[in-house]
């Protein structure tokens, strides 16, 4: 009995171990790993933010297509820049072609950056020192800096580095080709009324304005009288407000005095925008707005002489 009992003891604690043994084979279940998040890209403690800028204006135009050093004579040639930050203040500017190469010296309105950068923020605050473009003081203690310039009528990244700040800054440079004199561009570049063979007499000519508000505008076709070479058109504008327009510095006062204003200027360019400023009486004070005609050479038409 004794053995009987012992017998199914073991028998029992056999079992008891070998099923034991068969749970512990099997795999246990294990909670599929938590997805981990992508890490959040940090900010670079040497570059400004958004919430560190003030408005950021686009410079670019609608149109606009680059011009390169190939495009121009070799010279110093005076240029307009346009900055997409208020704070980034140039005051003058002179462009170098040479060797199929250009170079802007910036003159600025101000002291506030020691050096910058030709590219964006991120990348000036990755780059080595010894890639940062220092200022140079001018006789009269203004600060300049002379950059490369791949195009005009491009935006150009220009990185500012902030002497109180001690942030780099995003910046956007627009280098004008409608600011350079004819004499800047290379032979047959640019539309003249001497490359156009036009003959004196009257015609008409599509043109555009750009710039401003947007709210402006001039009546198109034009007139445009051709006498000894040289191209007069016929500016109406939307509006009576303006007292005076500028076309390469030379100022011109309006030819009516009922109605919307209206001047007589010169067209030395076809094809490309012309720079012009119209003075505007219609705010609180005297505005002078700067704006661009474009003159469409394949629209002139000449008008026929009444019998």
């Amino acid at each position: 009995m004794k053995k009987s009992i012992a017998f199914m003891l073991c028998c029992m604690m056999l079992a008891a171990l070998l099923s034991g043994c068969g749970q512990a084979a099997a795999p246990a279940e294990t909670a599929a790993p938590a997805e981990t998040a992508a890490p959040a890209e940090e900010k670079n403690p040497a570059v400004a933010d958004a919430s560190q800028m003030t408005e950021v204006i686009d410079v670019v135009e609608e149109g606009m297509v680059p011009l390169y050093a190939d495009s121009l004579r070799e010279g110093s040639y005076s240029v307009k820049v346009d900055c997409s930050s208020s704070m980034f203040r140039i005051t003058d500017c002179v462009l170098e072609v040479s060797g199929g190469e250009m170079t802007a010296t910036l003159i600025m309105g101000g002291t506030s950056y020691l050096y910058v950068y030709p590219g964006t923020a991120l990348e000036a605050a990755e780059a080595e020192p010894e890639a940062y473009i220092p200022y140079v003081e001018t006789a009269d203690g203004s600060h300049s800096f002379t950059i490369p310039v791949q195009a005009l009528d491009a935006g150009v990244p220009c990185a500012a580095f902030s002497k109180n700040k001690e942030l780099w800054y995003d910046r956007t440079l627009l280098f004008r080709a409608d600011s350079l004199p004819l004499d800047a561009f290379a032979e047959g570049l640019v539309a003249t009324p001497e490359s156009l063979g036009l003959k004196d007499g009257e015609y008409t000519v599509q043109v555009s304005l750009s710039g401003g508000s947007g709210k402006a505008a001039v009546a198109s076709p034009a007139t445009l009288w051709v006498e000894d070479g040289a191209c007069t058109a016929e500016i109406i504008w939307s509006s009576s407000n303006y007292d005076y327009m500028k076309v390469e510095d030379v100022q011109y006062l309006p030819v009516n005095t009922d109605g919307n204003s209206t001047f007589l200027i010169p067209v030395p360019v076809f094809d490309r925008p012309l720079a012009v400023i119209a003075d505007t009486v219609a705010m609180s004070q005297p505005y002078e707005i700067a704006y661009t005609l474009l003159f469409d050479s394949a629209s002139l038409q000449a008008v026929e002489a009444a019998a």
